[in-house]
């Protein structure tokens, strides 16, 4: 029955990583690949032990089974730091590696020196093989060094859950469950069922959680996920090329746009097709020499397309070109209608009706939502953050000591929605992007600022109300600064940053706190009150503070409404 017992764990095991091959993907973590590579081989050293015939052939046995402690151990430590987010250092691993590899080769000396263990002898119980030890001070080394791949484990979990809210409290659970048992199996075991090893149940659980892992994995890899989707929703075109301008693949996408592409032949130059050849190769030529030239936008049929060359990264090498195309007619046509309205504009400025400044608002408001569906946010921020800013004004006028006319009131209300206008030239890549900016992204996204007051000063260049005109470009250039100088574009500090910026800053974070996005859930009134607080004095102007609070009731009552 005991042999059984082995036998079937390693065919469990076997079939535990079949299913892991059937379903791996290029984002899974290569030491849990090795984890499933390892745990078939263990477990077979298991079974081959239980039903070995002598000394040598249980020692031969008992060494595969060692494959488990010092290198199966080392495999979900690093496991562990990998789906944490705790960096170790490229020594650090090299030296782990190290020290299981010197601890796998002491352990091969087991039945031939006294070192590993003193004495050791053979026998057949109740149709098993068992091995009889005396430990020597080498097989102590070995325990000390799984004890040390399950402590180094353990602290990482705990940390990770005590201090990274951004790490899958499942994944954490997935991966504390198998160290447990593992280290109960291995220690107690022995104890509880001297004649049966516990390990090969214990690592099939580590497998099980580890399915259960790299299932949940895909839906967490933003990165990984974004591209598998543009990839498979047929909307995105994707062309690549090497340094040598020769064609490497493209995605159906792309051949739909280009028929000429299902023709050519892949590592063959692209100066084979003459017409595609002639549409990029000057392109990808003026793109060597300046890389800002990488976006053109190209008429096909009736749709307009935007081209975006850039580098074609394996790993972090430079290996070619990457074309991305994406359908810009939208765009397009809002800019089309943008240019075409201030030319009207300006030839009948003195003509102007209320029917001509409504559709001018109508415009604008437009536009601003344009920039928001670029956006990775879920939508309606425009709105929201209007909203919260009449909220605030409303509680500000409460207060004698901070007296505000009422023209000025409806300017801010109605500039409002242009805040953020100037994300119109941020890059889609950039915009669009799930997970946290890169500093150089960060530094192309702080130009909407300037890019917004610059595009509301055109808008508005022609009006009659240079006040409105003002508070507008201020609420666009300058909602980003800090009471403490230490925001952007100009790090604008004190009362330096105009007094509309300042209450657009309250209002727009409030709304990135409490809102949900596709990178983050949304988060608590109180804790995003909380943040609030903190900043009044150095992210916001400690004079608003009063109006805040007077105002947090009525901003948690209009996000509940919304929700």
């Amino acid at each position: 029955m005991s042999e059984l017992y082995y036998f079937f764990t390693f065919i469990l095991s076997v079939l535990l990583t079949g299913l892991y091959m059937f379903i791996w993907h290029r984002h899974f973590d290569v030491h849990i690949t090795l984890v499933f590579v390892l745990v078939p081989i263990v477990n077979l050293g298991f079974w081959l032990l239980s039903r070995s015939q002598g000394l040598e052939e249980a020692l031969l046995a008992h060494k595969i089974t060692y494959l488990g402690g010092c290198f199966l151990q080392l495999m979900v430590l690093l496991t562990v730091f990998s789906l944490c987010g705790l960096p170790m250092n490229r020594l650090v691993k090299t030296g782990l590696l190290a020290l299981s590899n010197v601890v796998f080769f002491l352990s091969l000396s087991q039945g031939e020196q006294s070192d590993f263990y003193t004495s050791v002898s053979f026998l057949r119980k109740n149709n098993l093989s068992i091995l009889q030890r005396e430990y020597g001070y080498l097989h102590h080394i070995f325990v000390a060094m799984v004890i040390l791949y399950f402590a180094a484990s353990m602290i990482a979990i705990i940390y990770t859950f005590c201090r990274k809210n951004q790490v899958s409290r499942i994944i954490l659970f997935f991966l504390f469950l198998p160290e447990i048992i593992s280290m109960f199996c291995y220690f107690g075991g022995r104890i509880l069922i001297p004649d049966l090893d516990l390990m090969p149940a214990a690592y099939l659980l580590a497998q099980v959680m580890y399915l259960m892992i790299v299932h949940r994995i895909g839906l967490y890899d933003i990165t990984d996920t974004a591209v598998d989707s543009l990839m498979r929703s047929g909307k995105t075109g994707f062309i690549h090329f090497d340094f040598r301008y020769r064609y490497l693949g493209s995605n159906e996408a792309a051949k739909e746009l280009f028929p000429e592409l299902n023709l050519m032949t892949v590592d063959f130059p692209l100066k084979k097709n003459t017409e595609i050849a002639g549409l990029l190769l000057p392109w990808i030529r003026s793109f060597e020499e300046n890389e800002t030239d990488h976006r053109q936008n190209h008429e096909i049929g009736d749709k307009i397309y935007l081209f975006d060359l850039s580098w074609l990264y394996n790993g972090r090498k430079k290996k070619g070109y990457e074309m991305v195309i994406t359908d810009n007619t939208q765009d397009q046509n809002y800019i089309r209608l943008l240019n075409q309205f201030n030319s009207d504009l300006q030839t009948q400025v003195d003509k102007a009706t209320v029917h001509i400044i409504e559709m001018h608002d109508q415009l604008i408001l437009g536009m601003a939502t344009m920039v928001e569906s670029r956006d990775n946010s879920t939508g309606g921020h425009i709105r929201r953050t209007s909203e919260g800013v009449r909220i605030l004004i409303d509680e500000m006028k409460k207060n004698p000591d901070c007296p505000l006319e009422d023209d000025f009131c409806k300017k801010l209300i109605k500039a409002a929605p242009m805040h953020d206008l100037g994300k119109i030239s941020v890059d889609d890549a950039i915009l669009r992007k799930p997970g946290r900016f890169s500093p150089e992204e960060y530094e192309i996204m702080k130009t909407h600022a300037p890019e917004g007051a610059r595009i509301v000063h055109e808008i508005l260049k022609n009006t009659d109300d240079t006040e409105f005109q003002r508070i507008a470009e201020n609420v666009a250039h300058y909602h980003h600064e800090r009471w403490d100088g230490k925001g952007y574009p100009d790090g604008l500090q004190g009362e330096e940053i105009p007094l509309e910026a300042r209450i657009m800053a309250i209002a727009d974070v409030y709304d990135a706190l409490v809102s949900k996005r596709v990178y983050k859930e949304k988060m608590s009134f109180e804790k995003a009150n909380s943040i609030i607080l903190e900043g009044m004095g150095s992210q916001f102007d400690p004079n608003l503070e009063s109006a805040y609070r007077r105002a947090r009731p009525r901003l948690e009552a209009y996000y509940r409404s919304v929700a």
